[in-house]
């Protein structure tokens, strides 16, 4: 059972039942351990989460040629839709875990709640590809279905993968294939860790601030997080002209500051940006969604808002 402190009445008991089967499979403890077994552990904990695919969807991989290092996608389509829409996703997994299996049914079940046709991508993994790694193959697969699609693409990505979302974002201001929208789901956007959600949820049931510094380190290398746009998008000293965002976060995550922040900056920048902070729940309540209520109604705010702004619809 997971040490639950102030937490013990701020999430409902069916959610804790999630945390600690969560712990169960990958417990905090898991980051002592060598990066090949902490994937090994992860990618089984996945596999113990998957819940197939909804009726209709099938997927299909494939290569996004770049160079003599190819960056592996898999295309999800439903029958009997012409998808409107293409939403390219980023997974999550701190920058080192996860792939093209580990966010499958999420993937499935966006695009069934939305008809739009969607892409994962098999990006980079540190420590053994440091940044820029993930981030170039996330622009390299962007701009490789940017220009060949003849329909709008969203953007999104949850934790890591919503960094990597949001670094696209600003990088590809001003092309002329830009995205539609984005929708970052409990991103982490290189936000000031010295106050706000880093503060209050330093200790926070599957996430802590210890598990981002570690996570940090492995991407970068280094301690900290520098100003570097591709890197953390608040960052950046000029957040005009992004695309319509969406920033859905968790009620108890030391990240939920970064997407109030970035709401903000992008607001005030003359952009159109809403936050939803999802009360009672806490980083990686995606994959809680079959089993609580209240990360059901979370994942369906999601959808709603990746099928939004696949549609240039604004309703925020």
């Amino acid at each position: 059972m997971t040490e639950r402190g102030k937490y013990e009445t701020r999430l409902d008991p069916e959610y804790w039942a999630y945390v600690d089967r969560v712990n169960g499979w990958y417990p905090p403890e898991v980051l002592g351990q060598p990066i090949e077994r902490q994937r090994e552990i992860y990618n089984a904990m996945c596999r113990e989460f998957h819940a197939g695919y909804p009726a209709g969807v099938t997927a299909t991989d494939s290569l996004i040629a770049d160079g003599d290092r190819p960056i592996a996608v898999r295309r999800y389509t439903l029958a009997g839709r012409q998808a409107k829409a293409l939403i390219l996703y980023f997974h999550g997994g701190g920058y080192v875990l996860g792939g093209l299996d580990s966010h499958d049914d999420i993937c499935a079940e966006l695009c069934a709640g939305t008809g739009y046709a969607v892409m994962s991508v098999d990006y980079r993994l540190s420590p053994e590809h440091r940044h820029p790694a993930a981030f170039n193959d996330a622009l390299t697969a962007f701009r490789a279905v940017a220009t060949t699609c003849s329909v709008p693409v969203v953007l999104c990505g949850e934790s890591a993968g919503g960094n990597l979302a949001a670094a696209v974002a600003h990088a590809t201001r001003g092309d002329l294939c830009a995205p539609a929208g984005q929708v970052l789901v409990y991103p982490s956007l290189g936000g000031d860790q010295s106050n706000g959600s880093y503060v209050e949820h330093a200790q926070a049931p599957l996430l802590s601030v210890r598990d981002l510094a570690f996570y940090d380190q492995a991407r970068t290398g280094i301690a900290g997080v520098a100003a570097d746009p591709t890197l953390a998008p608040l960052s950046d000293a000029v957040l005009s002209d992004l695309p319509p965002t969406v920033i859905v976060t968790a009620e108890c995550d030391p990240l939920s500051s970064d997407g109030e922040t970035y709401r903000d900056l992008i607001n005030a920048a003359g952009g159109r940006a809403a936050w939803i902070e999802e009360q009672r729940l806490t980083h990686s309540f995606l994959r809680a969604r079959k089993t609580v209520a209240r990360a059901a109604e979370a994942f369906v705010h999601i959808v709603q808002a990746v099928d939004a702004l696949g549609k240039s619809d604004w309703p925020y």
